[in-house]
Formats: structure tokens, sequence, C-alpha cells
């Protein structure tokens, strides 16, 4: 059984220079375009919304809407509340791509090239905080330097190594799930497939999927709080 990701065109720039379609690229893109109809859908109906819901669709995207607002005001207080556009997108995103696997297709982040891009934006957002924040008291650049001088160097490793611990967490168990199930698959006849190994599709696509990309989600609202002035941090 082959776990490796196929490239199935290329489109070449120059002669030394393409971009290969493979199985990350075609999956991303319909998870961004099932994303992207899925919000103007919403954006048509919110139009309607009335002040008391009337529909099941206003109840369950007021619901949500209102859930993440209260992780990511618990997390990072109202004050910096303007990051939960970013982090919802980015919820919705890698739910949706954890959770493709179930439809067949190969989740966007069971590749490592996805979720580390993703993990190194958490880390430019550590230093917009700090430097949006902290530039003027000199804080931030202190911070590099503490507990004394020598542990610069170590600090800023500290701070960037986290793009690497967020991405392998998140790729290391995606990918995990897709050999698991891709064995446990491999053991039984198709008309088999519908009982144990569905079960298990269930729990490694929708439950261990929909619980990574929280935790993923979570993990970076923390660093970032983690360079907000000590008085906010919680």
């Amino acid at each position: 059984m082959d776990f490796n990701i196929q490239e199935h065109a290329r489109i070449y720039i120059t002669d030394d220079f393409w971009i290969s379609i493979n199985d990350t690229l075609i999956s991303t893109w319909i998870v961004g375009g099932i994303l992207i109809i899925f919000a103007i859908i919403a954006r048509i109906k919110i139009r309607k919304f009335k002040a008391v819901p009337e529909t099941r669709f206003q109840n369950i995207i007021e619901a949500l809407v209102e859930a993440f607002e209260n992780m990511t005001t618990g997390v990072m207080t109202k004050k910096y509340a303007y990051f939960g556009s970013w982090f919802f997108g980015l919820l919705m995103f890698l739910m949706f791509s954890n959770i493709s696997g179930i439809f067949g297709m190969r989740p966007p982040t069971a590749d490592f090239a996805t979720t580390f891009p993703l993990a190194f934006t958490t880390v430019i957002l550590m230093q917009f905080m700090g430097i949006r924040h902290n530039m003027k008291k000199g804080e931030y650049i202190k911070e590099f330097f503490r507990p004394v001088p020598i542990f610069m160097p170590l600090n800023l490793v500290s701070d960037f190594s986290k793009s690497i611990s967020l991405s392998l967490r998140l790729f290391g168990n995606m990918v995990g799930g897709l050999i698991v199930m891709g064995l446990i698959y491999g053991l039984f006849p198709f008309f088999a497939t519908i009982g144990i190994p569905g079960a298990l599709s269930i729990y490694f696509d929708i439950a261990v999927g929909a619980l990574h990309a929280y935790i993923f989600v979570l993990l970076s609202m923390y660093f970032i709080m983690s360079k907000a002035p000590a008085s906010d941090q919680i």
C-alpha cells in the first residue's frame, strides 16, 4: 500500500521551476472551495437574520460564532479579540481538512508542507504581538536577553521552534491516522469495510481530526498571548 503523496501533473513556469499538482494541492483546493461556497451561502443568509432567530440555520451560526468568541476572549481576553477572525478561518480550514479523509481524500494536513506554513504564521503573529504591544517599552527586545544575555540565542530558537512543534504535532497525528486506517482497510474485503473499519474511520477522521484542529488553534492562541504585556496575560 502506497502512502506517498502522488503527483498528477506539473505546471511549468520555467524549465527549472514548476508547480506540482499533487494530492495535497487538490485536496486543499477542494476544501478551500467548499469553505468559500459555505461562506457565500452564510453571507447571503446572514442578511436575512432576525433579532430573534427564526430558522435552524441562524441558531447554528449564532451558536457557533458565540462559542468561538467565548473561546477567543477566554484565552486572549477581549483586548485581543481581533485575532478571532483569523483563528476562526484557520479552525474551519483545519477541521474540514482533517475530516476530508472520510470522503476518500488525502487530508492536506497529512502533508508537512501544509502544517508548517500554518504553524509558522503563528510565530509571525507572536512577533507581531510583541512588537505592537511591547516595543515602546523596550520589553520586546529585553525578553530575548532574559534571564541573562547569554540566553539570547536559546530564546530565539525557543520562539521559532514553536512552528516545528505545532506543525509536527498536527502532521504526525494526521499522517499516523492515515496510515493506520489504510492498513486496517487493507485487512478487510470491500464489503466488510462498513463495520469496524467504518467505525474507526469516524474516530480517526472526525473525532481525532476535530480535536487536533482545536488543539492547534488553542496552542496558537496561548503562544501569541505569551508575547502580550505581562499585565494582560492570564
